[in-house]
């Protein structure tokens, strides 16, 4: 790979606002991001980004970070304590937890953010040997129904190839907004300027990407599932599947047309209110079409059926053969799994579904708000913020408050850390080396070890050093046994690798505390700056081992190599090539086949045909989506709002016919009302929402300090108006994007 030589103080690095995580080179004075832009030497977004990766300064020195540990006086106040201290005292507070009740009553929440992925690495040492087990994050209120579905499928995630696609769907999906594959804006409008090539979007806004679509199938908010099963009703009932491939490769393709040829067409689009003739030259366009690429995301991984839409979308592309080939879905190679293997357990409490190792976001309130022995009693929240992004938040906050120790790990002093026990001042994603495992792409797929831009700031530590000290703190490990592998790490990696092979062999408890064992050994003999990519070293060897053939494609001759490539590769390294049929041999059945018959999910498609009783009602008439991705709005990291260029307050955007009905006009104040609680926002009056359908933006009501050191709260925090009660009966998925709701005009901008 050629890098291009950097003058000046221009570094490499990453954005960290989405799962992109786009290449860009920041120019640093002092400790500031002074400019930033897209690197063209990363593998991936090659010189890409959008406008939010320019603000990032507004992280980086947030006039909230935290610089010393925190400790939680009897009055509620906090002091600040030394680094001892704390270790010490959390380390303890969590052996007795352990020793009293069980390590499975202390549940961990987060492993990082967006980007920050390393620190949750090396969190599962410390946790492991406690005996803690329960463990949730983000993805648990997003992707565990879509990785059920696709667990069952064919055992792994799939990516479609946008970027040759002749047809792209998006489903719930805005990327123009939300990017979420390389070079998202790009491919989009070369999309749109090829008449050779279709866009297909199903989502009830009039969104930028819908804008550009050649089909937007604008269906009601939460009828997705009838659109979708009608579509893929008219795929078997017009004789539009590929035969071929069917038979080849698929199993279970007799069971789902059998239920797809009693689907009427013409009533599920009328109750998803879509035209028929517009829905069937959709479905007419996707069979004749080359290859196809398809793309679910929040708008219904949050809304009701969201399993059921998982499963309904990826017929789409399994019946006409979209899959391994170029401008297809495909399934990829994984640096580390974002996902535990295995199948579905419960959690101890309300047995709710464990997908993947997580528990569902929406019951850890309950999971800790009961008098049952199994309850959880102690917490870990790592770089997240579960008591402002989880459903109803004033359950959150009463659930934590009532846990025995909690404990946050965090750049600065968010809601969820005023609730806890202790809070570790961690350094920033560009005051240590960092990492996503959003490695997502084929057939080319690429992985980032960002370098520290800045020594930490005084006061802060690493996460990496924060569990470090935890777990020797445990005296989990004797540290004698650990000399010879950091003698043979000072000797090379080829030492390192067969003194680590023999230290396993005398003592396979080490794999239990693997990560601290690495970063305690195999760290110190890294450059200057890179011990928290000792874990890496791990995964490197597994993956060279999981995909041989595809890592010596990317030119890495094996486990070390390919170490050494991450080490040395500022702008990121691609860490596998494969072809196109090897999508066939990372579907993980025996067979190489893929398992399209769900019962569970037939039977859904089933029911889809009784009417329902509406969710919204007289008192709550309009859906609420909670949460919506704009052009000035990002995750809850970007704390000070001062990045913002307009939508400063987080409007809720109404429809024409609400706004007249309600006599609002863009600019008024409006006062939203469901279940959970009540909030107060400016209106924008938009062409792009339906009639009942209102929205308001992510990452609002949050508090920030302004330049007179005043706090501030500006915009409304959405999930003061969700609910725990309201998820997926499959996966526990919240309902953010579909929130019954009541808005009232409280004000007027202009007049009467």
């Amino acid at each position: 790979m050629t890098t291009t030589p950097l003058k000046g103080n221009w570094q490499p690095t990453a954005c960290i606002l989405c799962e992109c995580n786009c290449g860009i080179v920041v120019e640093v004075e002092g400790r500031s991001l002074a400019r930033i832009r897209g690197d063209k030497d990363h593998p991936a977004s090659q010189g890409y980004t959008c406008n939010k990766a320019l603000r990032l300064d507004h992280y980086q020195n947030n006039r909230g970070r935290l610089t010393s540990p925190m400790r939680r006086r009897p009055d509620g106040s906090y002091e600040e304590i030394d680094w001892d201290t704390a270790i010490s005292e959390i380390a303890a507070g969590f052996r007795r937890i352990a020793d009293t009740h069980g390590g499975d009553k202390i549940f961990y929440y987060g492993g990082g953010g967006q980007g920050n992925h390393l620190g949750g690495a090396y969190s599962g040492a410390f946790l492991k040997a406690l005996g803690s087990y329960y463990r949730s994050n983000a993805l648990a209120q997003e992707k565990t129904g879509e990785h059920w579905v696709d667990a069952h499928l064919y055992g792994g995630h799939t990516r479609g190839e946008f970027e040759h696609a002749e047809v792209s769907v998006f489903v719930g999906k805005n990327p123009w907004m939300s990017q979420s594959f390389p070079r998202a804006r790009v491919v989009l409008n070369e999309i749109a300027k090829d008449p050779s090539r279709s866009m297909i979007v199903i989502d009830p806004v009039i969104t930028d990407t819908a804008k550009m679509a050649d089909f937007h199938m604008r269906v009601r908010p939460g009828t997705d599932a009838w659109c979708l099963a009608a579509m893929a009703a008219v795929l078997v009932q017009e004789d539009l599947c590929d035969e071929t491939f069917l038979a080849a490769h698929v199993n279970g393709a007799d069971a789902v047309r059998e239920v797809l040829r009693e689907v009427p067409v013409a009533e599920f689009a009328r109750r998803c209110g879509v035209s028929e003739d517009l829905l069937r030259a959709a479905v007419r366009r996707i069979a004749a079409a080359e290859s196809v690429s398809v793309f679910e995301d929040l708008g219904i991984q949050q809304s009701p059926n969201s399993t059921v839409c998982s499963y309904l979308n990826k017929l789409l592309w399994i019946l006409t053969g979209n899959f391994a080939k170029r401008g297809a879905q495909h399934l990829h190679s994984t640096f580390a799994p974002l996902f535990r293997a295995g199948g579905v357990g419960r959690t101890p409490v309300t047995g709710a579904p464990v997908i993947g190792g997580l528990v569902p976001s929406n019951v850890v309130p309950q999971e800790i708000l009961t008098d049952h022995p199994d309850r959880f009693r102690a917490m870990v929240v790592e770089s997240s913020n579960p008591a402002h992004s989880l459903a109803d938040s004033a359950a959150c906050r009463e659930a934590f408050s009532a846990l025995e120790l909690l404990v946050v790990v965090d750049v600065a002093m968010t809601e969820t850390a005023r609730l806890a026990h202790y809070v570790l001042p961690a350094a920033t994603q560009f005051e240590k080396a960092e990492a996503t495992f959003f490695n997502l792409e084929f057939p080319h797929n690429t992985f980032h070890l960002r370098h520290r831009l800045f020594e930490p700031l005084e006061g802060t530590l690493p996460e990496p050093e924060i569990w470090a000290r935890l777990t020797r703190a445990l005296g989990v490990v004797d540290d004698a046994e650990l000399a010879p592998l950091r003698a043979a790490a000072r000797d090379g990696l080829a030492a390192y690798s067969a003194a680590f092979l023999t230290a396993l062999g005398a003592n396979p408890g080490l794999n239990n505390v693997l990560p601290y064992v690495l970063y305690e050994t195999l760290g110190p003999a890294l450059p200057e700056g890179l011990a928290g990519a000792a874990a890496l070293w791990g995964l490197a060897q597994k993956t060279a081992m999981a995909y041989p053939e595809a890592v010596r494609r990317a030119g890495h001759a094996d486990g070390n190599a390919l170490f050494e490539a991450i080490l040395n590769h500022r702008s990121g390294v691609t860490f596998t090539v494969h072809e196109y049929p090897d999508d066939f041999d990372l579907i993980t059945h025996d067979d190489r086949r893929i398992a399209l018959e769900m019962p569970d999910m037939l039977g859904e498609v089933r029911a889809l045909t009784a009417e329902r009783e509406a969710l919204t009602s007289a008192e709550f008439p309009i859906v609420l989506s909670a949460g919506e991705r704009r052009a000035y709005t990002a995750n809850d990291i970007l704390r000070d709002p001062g990045w913002r260029k307009r939508d400063t307050d987080g409007a809720l955007r109404i429809s024409v016919e609400d706004a007249a009905a309600l006599n609002l006009r863009t600019g008024d104040r409006a006062r939203i009302t469901t279940a959970a609680g009540s909030a107060e926002a400016g209106v924008e009056v938009s062409e792009a929402m339906l009639p009942g359908h209102a929205s308001l933006p992510n990452g609002f009501g949050l508090d920030y300090l302004d330049a007179d050191g005043t706090t501030r709260v500006p915009g409304v925090a959405p999930n003061s108006l969700t609910s725990s009660d309201w998820r997926d009966a499959y996966a526990g998925t919240p309902w953010h994007k579909h929130v019954p709701a009541r808005i009232e005009n409280v004000s007027s901008a202009v007049g009467g």
